[in-house]
């Protein structure tokens, strides 16, 4: 929820981890300010630029499959998706919402891999404006915190 109290974050180190970030084009002028807010503090986090690797697909549903491929590298600690879904006329925004958001979950649990899944779904267009920077911060914050918890848990 935008503006909702996500409790006391403490400082995380993300110098040591490898991020990968799926990016869809459709909708790119909200999906390019998700991407450069989450690039932006991934690097406040101490993600170094060399361990940040960004794709682009054309559109939410192809998200999941290239997360899917980053993970079968072998060469990340968590992943983040990038997208923009806004509703239309007809019953295709539930489609792409729900499957987007059931793919990119299941590439969390299929491979182990935390995903922060920063894909926005909103009524218009203003609602996707108003959130694009708070949640690719968020979508940032969550795959360092969660690569971490990763690493001490295991």
């Amino acid at each position: 929820m935008f503006g909702a109290d996500k409790g006391h974050t403490p400082p995380f180190d993300g110098s040591r981890l490898r991020v990968g970030i799926v990016q869809a084009r459709f909708n790119e002028g909200v999906t390019n300010a998700l991407h450069a807010a989450c690039l932006a503090e991934l690097t406040a986090l101490g993600v170094r630029d060399e361990n940040i690797t960004h794709v682009t697909v054309p559109g939410a549903l192809e998200v999941a499959s290239a997360l899917q491929m980053l993970a079968r590298r072998g060469d990340v600690d968590a992943l983040v998706a990038l997208g923009c879904i806004i509703r239309g006329e007809t019953y295709h925004f539930e489609l792409v919402a729900n499957e987007s958001g059931a793919g990119v979950t299941r590439v969390a649990l299929d491979s182990g891999l935390p995903v922060a899944n920063a894909i926005l779904t909103t009524e218009n267009m203003t609602q996707a404006i108003v959130r694009q920077i708070e949640k690719g911060k968020d979508a940032a914050r969550v795959a360092v915190e969660m690569a971490l918890l990763k690493e001490k848990l295991q």
